[in-house]
């Protein structure tokens, strides 16, 4: 439902007329679509790739009822929707991950997720966090602009327009790797919701970025990938910078640009180029289908009154983007919480990622161990029932009991691993770095730890009751066991997040569907 979207503005100078409260129906629901020639049953938010943006402005009260119209049983019926950065204060009940905070979504129902953000701004995401199902297509676009945005100076545009969306597609249904255990390859690269494969008709359409000769536009750079990497860049075009996952950043000047599944980034972007086309680029590492033959893996970037037709251009990057040279907004207190040495937290965790290659009846991957398998009865649930401890929560080994306003050191060696939670963090230590930083490291809700010979250190005060999901965010990896979850705050969960009737129903409700209603 389109329409039911609150887009609040257009222009960096026009954007906080006025304050609105975001109320709309999100239904989801399957489509025949062909974003890169191929054509496929999907799972969609709004009949749409990627699901509409929703848009709003710090301090706004989102009421998102979703709506489930899933038919196609070689998908997933049921859904849930997570809300990719938002830290749900209060309303942990509603932070949309299926087995952690609620049970699904039932085909034929709806469920009405009722929260605040009442400190938060920047570039997130929704998707579905059932399985595998948002590697089928529910991944939408979720932006937060600032009233007081420190860098309005530095940009002329920042609306819908300027939202990049870089997804990996899949020829095949998402559930399939239930079968074999084996992670499906992405056939193309999507940028805003246009891409082409190795096999794609001739007249497949790109996204086209359209821009204006002395602008300044701020591109809200999201992955929204289930499983690669992209290496994105704009031929002949610097970018600056300013925002990662929602934290602000001090400017960093680019020319190419890693983001991880799950990440975001704010770039500010000048039109200074003769007139033409450009490709804007976003090569995915081997998981994926590398390479710009035939106009993969790309998009373009058209000034105005440039001809309609593929750019020509070659890629010329010298400056390419490095974690460690990504500092916190020094106007914020950028110090990383806790003591500035190794260890100087209240509480030290070490999370050792390893693989399972005798599990049945597949390979698994485990953490500290253990392989996190999905209860049947969400964390919430059971803390609301009662379980007072980690060793009470099932599935047993894979909670970590945290005390309220603690400060946590978290570390985990190097597995091209990918983590978000209801955190920003300070990235003390990047997984391809072997220095710490104290004084100014990124805040972030997404890091890469690198691979195998990194590490990644981070650090963040324990003042949001209730159980998180901690896990990688290659959507495959994750459905292979690749998580834990931080029971934050036990004994003031219940009393801080008081859940809605419906939420209660939401368990009966999914207990009793049958596997082809699943």
């Amino acid at each position: 439902m389109l329409s039911a979207f609150l887009v609040l503005g257009a222009t960096a100078s026009s954007l906080f007329l006025h304050t609105r409260a975001i109320t709309l129906d999100l239904t989801i629901k399957n489509k025949v679509i062909s974003p890169d020639g191929f054509t496929r049953s999907s799972v969609l938010a709004g009949g749409v790739f990627p699901g509409p943006p929703i848009i709003a402005k710090k301090g706004d009260n989102f009421r998102i009822n979703v709506i489930d119209k899933l038919t196609d049983a070689t998908m997933l019926r049921s859904t849930s929707i997570h809300w990719h950065g938002i830290r749900q204060h209060n309303t942990n009940w509603a932070d949309g991950t299926a087995f952690v905070t609620q049970c699904p979504i039932a085909a034929n129902d709806s469920f009405l997720y009722d929260f605040t953000v009442p400190d938060q701004v920047g570039t997130y995401w929704y998707h579905s966090h059932l399985s595998t199902q948002y590697c089928d297509g529910l991944r939408g676009a979720l932006v937060i602009y600032d009233p007081d945005d420190p860098y309005t100076h530095l940009y002329d545009i920042d609306d819908e327009s300027t939202i990049l969306t870089l997804a990996d597609w899949y020829h095949a249904p998402a559930t399939q790797i239930t079968v074999d255990g084996v992670p499906l390859t992405p056939s193309s690269t999507l940028i805003n919701g246009k891409g082409r494969w190795t096999g794609s008709p001739a007249n497949t359409s790109l996204a086209v970025i359209n821009v204006k000769k002395g602008t300044r536009y701020r591109f809200r750079i999201i992955a929204m990938s289930c499983d690669p990497n992209f290496t994105f860049s704009i031929d002949n075009h610097n970018m600056t910078i300013i925002e990662a996952d929602g934290e602000y950043t001090d400017p960093l000047i680019v020319d190419e640009l890693q983001i991880f599944a799950g990440q975001r980034y704010s770039v500010v972007i000048t039109a200074n180029q003769p007139v033409g086309n450009y490709w804007i680029r976003a090569n995915p590492d081997p998981r994926g289908v590398p390479g710009f033959d035939g106009g993969r893996n790309s998009a373009i970037f058209r000034y105005s009154g440039a001809p309609n037709r593929d750019p020509t251009t070659n890629s010329t990057v010298q400056n390419s983007f490095k974690e460690t040279n990504l500092h916190a907004y020094a106007k914020q207190d950028p110090a990383a919480p806790g003591s500035p040495h190794v260890g100087g937290a209240d509480v030290v965790l070490l999370l050792n990622v390893s693989v399972d290659f005798n599990a049945v009846p597949y390979p698994v991957f485990l953490m500290n161990n253990v392989s996190y398998t999905p209860p049947t009865a969400p964390a919430l649930l059971q803390i609301l029932s009662g379980a007072h401890t980690a060793q009470d929560l099932l599935p047993h080994g894979s909670y970590y009991k945290l005390p309220r306003n603690k400060v946590v050191e978290l570390t985990i060696p190097g597995t091209s691993f990918d983590l978000g939670g209801p955190h920003s963090f300070s990235v003390v230590r990047s997984g391809d770095s072997d220095q710490y930083n104290w004084v100014n490291p990124v805040r972030r809700d997404t890091v890469s730890t690198g691979f195998a010979d990194g590490n990644t250190t981070i650090r963040f005060v324990t003042d949001n009751a209730g159980p998180w999901f901690l896990h990688c965010h290659i959507d495959w990896h994750l459905q292979l066991g690749l998580a834990i979850v931080f029971a934050e705050d036990i004994p003031d969960t219940k009393a801080k997040n008081p859940v809605p009737a419906a939420w209660d129903k939401l368990c009966p409700q999914y207990d009793d569907l049958t596997p082809d209603q699943l």
